[in-house]
């Protein structure tokens, strides 16, 4: 019984009551356990397997579940604990606890031998920042929290320093953010990576370096990672390993360095643009001190690959660094078209602002679909965004996009719809994409998200109870005359007709 005030002098009372079960789980009980008093183990592991769809239970699940029902409710030692049978009181327990029934399981269940480009990735964005993308500090404090909430990508930036014991640190470009030393954010990673999930972690390194730092780095990182970090045997990968194999790896993505490239095309003589300036309007905003530099509009890509260079050949320290880079990073030459061409010969990451994408979805929504299908893409926040805020990450997941970066240190709910989605699968940081966007349909024809089709579920969430008010809200919040009144929205998060 609790009490509070009406004007400062007339008394209220309220009584905390506990709610019983619900008509629903008073019929499964007397279902299985045929009309008795308790539930046995063998009954509640029909009871799990028929009723509760869980097609793995076993007699040992059932059992388990029945020794940490009792020994939370009952003292230990009690005639209760030492029944091994639950009544329909300890049944309704055990299915209303966060605890021992949590709604998301925490198991790997889908399939995870499939070519990385098949999932979708729990992606950071700038993800050494304290706070906003101007003054914030850099530390390794964030990257430490998104790895054991499982995000399995990791961006850092890095620029030259004179501060530094190894002349580089990790900052936002031409901003105000104090920044952090690189080794400090590599060593965070190789501690914390596999804290949360034994799946491969990916760092995308956003790299303005000279030729001789980005040796140094390439020292730092073999001798931080050591046998984690993966090589890759080609610079051609015409397919992506999957998580099973990368299990407890680390994977390096970027651009190959320009010094690499320009000896290349040298050697082809073929001209190179070392000038990162915009040449499609599709691909970048008009410059900002606060934009992600990652969209590659040089020809990192338009030249063939060889798996046969001399090192000899190449910049001393672009050979070690660029064996390194598993996942390359880049784009053809071009227009928006030749961006999003699939080559069956290579897979590569592309990286696109928020608004990019929208515009590539509005005009060649399919394109960007069957790009996905093999390749990699990442998706970003506009650089306007110097709050940390985010956007809506479902535009890059309806297309097939695999890495939406997001600030992690921002709020809301599009961060919270980005860490849900990623509770599923065991929390393990990669979500298998649905058939539908990687399989061709009738006609040979790609899922359009814009198109209305036939109704194939209907999803019925009914509420049964709520718990926990009296809890979260002291007296004063009450209005003049009772409690609030509580009640539940349910929505659902897809393409434009599931939310119709």
């Amino acid at each position: 019984m609790g009490t509070y005030r009406i004007c400062m002098c007339f008394k209220r009372r309220y009584k905390v009551s506990e709610t019983g079960p619900p008509q629903e789980v008073k019929e499964a009980f007397m279902k299985y356990t045929e009309g008795a008093t308790q539930m046995t183990v063998e009954q509640l592991t029909r009871f799990l397997v028929e009723f509760q769809g869980e097609s793995g239970a076993s007699i040992s699940d059932a059992r388990k579940i029945v020794e940490q029902l009792l020994q939370k409710r009952y003292p230990v030692g009690t005639k209760y604990t030492k029944k091994n049978t639950l009544t329909l009181d300890d049944l309704h327990r055990y299915l209303f606890s966060p605890d021992l029934n949590p709604p998301i399981g925490d198991q790997v269940y889908q399939d995870m031998t499939a070519p990385l480009s098949h999932y979708f990735t729990y992606t950071g964005h700038n993800s050494y920042l304290t706070g906003n993308q101007i003054n914030s500090d850099c530390s390794v404090v964030p990257i430490i929290k998104a790895l054991k909430r499982g995000v399995r990508v990791v961006e850092l930036d890095m620029w030259p320093s004179d501060d530094t014991t190894h002349g580089v640190h990790v900052y936002h470009g031409w901003t105000l953010t104090t920044p952090v030393e690189i080794i400090k954010c590599l060593e965070s990673i190789r501690e914390h990576a596999f804290s949360a999930s034994p799946y491969p972690v990916i760092i995308t390194l956003e790299d303005h370096l000279t030729p001789d730092l980005q040796a140094k780095v390439a020292q730092l990182i073999t001798q931080t990672f050591e046998d984690m970090l993966f090589y890759p045997q080609s610079e051609r990968l015409k397919e992506f390993h999957s998580p099973e194999e990368l299990k407890h790896r680390i994977i390096i993505s970027t651009k190959p360095p320009k010094e690499y490239l320009k000896a290349k095309s040298e050697r082809g003589n073929k001209p190179h643009k070392e000038n990162d300036s915009d040449e499609d309007a599709w691909a970048k905003a008009p410059p900002d001190p606060t934009t992600d530099q990652d969209v590659d509009t040089s020809d990192s890509d338009s030249s063939p690959d060889e798996d046969n260079d001399d090192c000899e050949s190449r910049p001393p320290g672009a050979c070690t660094y660029k064996s390194l880079i598993a996942i390359h990073a880049g784009k053809p030459k071009g227009g928006l078209k030749e961006a999003l061409k699939v080559e069956l010969e290579k897979v590569r990451r592309l990286s696109l602002s928020e608004q990019a994408l929208e515009k590539a979805a509005s005009s060649h929504g399919t394109d960007v679909i069957r790009f996905t299908q093999r390749n990699i893409l990442r998706v970003y926040p506009k650089g306007t965004r110097l709050n940390s805020s985010n956007y809506n990450p479902l535009i890059g997941w309806m297309h097939g996009a695999q890495m939406v970066a997001f600030n992690m240190q921002g709020n809301g709910k599009y961060l919270w719809l980005m860490h849900g989605m990623f509770r599923s699968n065991g929390g393990c940081g990669y979500v298998k994409k649905p058939d539908f966007l990687m399989k061709l349909g009738p006609d040979n024809s790609l899922f359009d998200p814009k198109e209305k089709l036939q109704v194939k579920k209907t999803l019925k969430v009914k509420v049964y109870m709520g718990d926990g008010w009296h809890l979260d809200f002291t007296q004063t919040h009450f209005d003049l005359f009772s409690p609030p009144d509580f009640y539940t929205r349910v929505g659902i998060a897809g393409v434009p007709a599931d939310k119709e």
